[in-house]
This record gives structure tokens, sequence and C-alpha cells, in this order.
């Protein structure tokens, strides 16, 4: 057996493509700075951390700076570019 030692950044597993939050980073993706704001409905704390991770991750990513609001009485969450 061969064992070789590569860097982190050559390893590319990633579950996104089938990833609950596939919609969300396809919308994100279609945002203009000072357009139009993505709104999310989520169930759980947890989704909505998760669901932020996954947007830091991606913004990180791509370059592109998401902003986020959040709306507690109705359990929805905005994601949005500024000018």
């Amino acid at each position: 057996m061969k064992v070789r030692f590569v860097k982190r950044s050559d390893v590319k597993a990633r579950k996104r493509g089938s990833s609950k939050f596939k919609p969300l980073l396809d919308a994100l993706g279609q945002l203009t700075p000072g357009g139009d704001a993505v709104e999310v409905v989520y169930t759980t704390d947890k989704e909505l951390n998760s669901m932020r991770n996954v947007v830091y991750t991606w913004q990180r990513e791509n370059g592109v700076k998401v902003k986020s609001g959040k709306d507690t009485l109705n359990n929805k969450i905005f994601f949005f570019r500024e000018k």
C-alpha cells in the first residue's frame, strides 16, 4: 500500500449538489446588489444555523458579500446584497 500526503485544498468532497439547501445556493447566485432579497422560511434554530453556515461558505468561495436579516415572529430569514 502506498500512502502519501496531499494538500487539503486538493481534496474536493462536497455534498452540496444533493443538499436540501441547493435551491438557496442557486438563488444566492442570482442576487444583485441593491436588488431583491431571498426569503427563506425555517422551522428550527438548528436549521437556521445550518443555512447560515452554508451561505457563509458560499460567499467565502465566491467572493460575494451576502447579508441577512431575520424575522423571528414569522420564522423567516432574508438574504440580500447591499450596493
